[in-house]
């Protein structure tokens, strides 16, 4: 998926790892401003974003500019040698756009409106919301196109915004217009002859509203295809605005891990420089693991180094119950981050606001201050990141395995009427990177139109819709000599959500060596299913083998007893259940093994996790014991400045950066 050639993010980082965060100085008085100048020298912070909320600040009325205590810290801040990534503030519009221009406002699925007084309060397919983002991004981008300090730019914040207004609708049928071309079509790819859903008229198509029973599945696919496209829009062409002036700025917007509103893989094709917002729960067992699914995702949309835009110094403020990081955490979820190539550490926030909304949610420097252990530890990870940077900057972390993922089916697989609510996409995607990462495998994540032929071993733990060049991509991956394993409810439907015939694509049938898929058997919440030397979870299948596979696992007892829960013909894999987490974890390191994959080291415990960047192998112990840990040979510890042979002991929550 080739990207805009243009400026990376190796030419803001030149060598370093970034180091800092969102800083939001207009909501403190300016003295304090050079009270944290003094704070990041001592923590090593070498950039800052300014401005993602600031647009009632620089615009206060309409078509005002205030743009002079912006100009003071842009100064400031590079006669500190802190670099700034500066925002265009869109995400948050003023009180005065939404009560002039109400048509700049969301509305909900029934029709209510959604008033500015927190945030993303903007419509994505408003023509006025889009000119006056457009012009204020057009000044700002003008005034400080030469300024020494800017460094990055980052365009509006977290896109995350759905409208079905009536100036969405309208946008909504001009996207479909583009696609189907006419109605016909798009009455055929919608299905519209169940429940006498045919459309005569242009005016009579509108975004999936409140309705009285279940919407068409194809309609809503339709939308969340088109709110992705909308939003893009409108970063393209904030995008486009700040390139003109300053073509030689990477460009960024943040992701949200994981989050089912963005085709992620298409918008990194739009951006110079792929960053991401992670937040794992601190008192979460598999938090690291959760963090690393979305890091090594992150990685694949960058192809290379990739930016950690925000993440918590100490506690979120918007759980039910927001615990704090433990001594040791925050150091050791950002060296995660940069040993699955981060090549940015930042945080959301610098300073933690004293009013507002976040006020609960932590920041580098904490309510108490620098004496507070949140800002220690920051000074000690800046210190951690400055040693290890000339040997990681821009190093590659490499995969002999893919995990395919893919936002539209995604998206189709998510709607009401499915034969279990509870397979949830996001559950099955975590527990297969889970019994991977649990191996000590390095995966990449890829589409599954992506070129595959790199990978000794492509796992697909669900991708209910594929299209027919998708379902041609696995073949012929396979017929290369690569390893294919596919979870359960794969291949159902094509692009469409259309059923395929036999409830499964036949040419992934013939692969896997299935005759027929008779039928569908979920599984209750807490209910497993007997297979031979394992159990099965959240689902199961009765199939029918055709006698072509070369090794298959039963079910044992109850309506499947005797029929293939697992088949393996040749190197394609199929497994009809969800394997409870060891025998998945067992499975799969029993695949990848026979494919030629290893991991990192042999004989890791458990709660060690071990990844290769460049040439340096980075050990993080995410247990509270200390651990020691076999490392033959003789190395150099950059994080300690000593030398390690043959084997370490990791404290709690401690790390080691190995260098050769």
């Amino acid at each position: 998926m080739p990207r805009r050639e243009g400026p990376t993010l190796a030419d803001v980082t030149r060598g370093r790892i970034l180091y800092g965060g969102d800083h939001n100085p207009e909501q403190w008085p300016e003295e304090t401003w050079h009270e944290d100048v003094r704070l990041m020298k001592e923590a090593g912070v070498n950039s800052v974003t300014l401005g993602v909320f600031s647009w009632s600040k620089l615009e206060p009325r309409p078509g005002e500019r205030d743009f002079g205590w912006l100009d003071r810290l842009m100064d400031l801040m590079h006669g500190a040698g802190v670099g700034v990534v500066l925002a265009t503030p869109t995400a948050s519009p003023p009180p005065w756009l939404g009560h002039l221009h109400p048509d700049t406002l969301p509305r909900d699925e029934d029709g209510r409106t959604e008033w500015w007084g927190g945030r993303q309060h903007f419509s994505h397919s408003s023509a006025t919301y889009r000119r006056h983002a457009a012009a204020l991004t057009e000044d700002l981008a003008a005034r400080y196109a030469n300024h020494p300090a800017l460094t990055l730019w980052h365009i509006n914040n977290e896109y995350c915004t759905y409208d079905w207004g009536d100036e969405a609708a309208a946008r909504f049928r001009t996207w479909l217009r583009r696609r189907y071309g006419t109605l016909d079509a798009l009455n055929t790819a919608w299905g519209t002859a169940f429940w006498s859903q045919g459309y005569g008229d242009w005016a009579e198509v509108l975004p999936p509203r409140r309705a009285h029973y279940l919407k068409n599945p194809t309609q809503v696919l339709d939308f969340k295809r088109f709110t992705s496209d909308m939003l893009l829009e409108c970063y393209t062409a904030e995008r486009d605005i700040v390139r003109r002036h300053t073509p030689h700025v990477p460009v960024t917007t943040n992701f949200m891990p994981l989050w089912a509103g963005q085709d992620a893989w298409r918008w990194a094709e739009e951006e110079d420089v792929v960053s991401v917002d992670l937040y794992p729960d601190p008192r979460d067992p598999l938090g690291a693991q959760s963090g690393a699914l979305v890091q090594d995702m992150t990685r694949s949309q960058a192809r290379g180094p990739w930016m950690l835009m925000e993440q918590a110094a100490g506690a979120v403020n918007w759980r039910g119950v927001n615990h704090p990081k433990p001594r040791g955490l925050n150091r050791l979820w950002s060296l995660q981050a940069v040993a699955r190539g981060a090549d940015a550490v930042c945080y959301f926030q610098w300073r933690q606001s004293r009013q507002g909304a976040e006020k609960f949610h932590s920041g580098m420097v904490g309510h108490a201050g620098e004496e507070g252990r949140a800002y220690r530890e920051v000074k000690r990870l800046g210190a951690d990141l400055a040693r290890i940077a000339p040997h990681v900057g821009g190093a590659p972390v490499a995969a002999d395995v893919a995990v395919l993922h893919d936002w539209h089916s995604w998206w189709a697989g998510d709607q009401e009427a499915r034969p279990s609510r509870e397979v949830d996409y996001p559950r099955v995607l975590g527990a297969w990177h889970r019994a991977l990462w649990q191996a000590h495998l390095t995966t990449d994540f890829a589409r599954p139109t992506h070129d595959l032929s790199a990978y000794r071993l492509v796992v697909v733990p669900q991708l209910y819709l594929l299209t027919d060049a998708a379902v041609d991509n696995l073949l012929a991956y396979v017929r290369g000599g690569g390893t294919l394993v596919c979870g359960f409810l794969t291949g159902v439907a094509d692009e469409d959500d259309r059923v395929r015939p036999g409830g499964m694509d036949a040419r992934l049938r013939a692969l896997f060596g299935i005759r027929t898929l008779h039928e569908w058997w979920p599984l209750d919440p807490g209910e497993t299913t007997a297979c031979e030397g394992f159990r099965g979870t959240l689902w199961s299948e009765e199939l029918e083998a055709d006698g072509t596979a070369d090794e298959t696992v039963p079910y044992r007892g109850g309506e499947l007893d005797g029929l293939p829960a697992v088949l393996r013909k040749g190197r394609a894999w199929y497994v009809s259940t969800l394997p409870e987490p060891e025998a998945l974890r067992a499975l799969l390191t029993r695949v990848a093994g026979e494919a030629g994959v290893r991991p990192v080291l042999d004989d890791l415990p458990d709660r060690i996790e071990a990844v290769r960047r460049g040439e340096v192998l980075f050990l993080l112990n995410h247990g509270r014991e200390p651990v020691t840990v076999e490392v033959p040979g003789t190395h150099r510890d950059l994080l300690t400045r000593t030398t390690v042979t043959d084997r370490l002991t990791l404290g709690r929550y401690g790390a080691a950066v190995l260098g050769p």
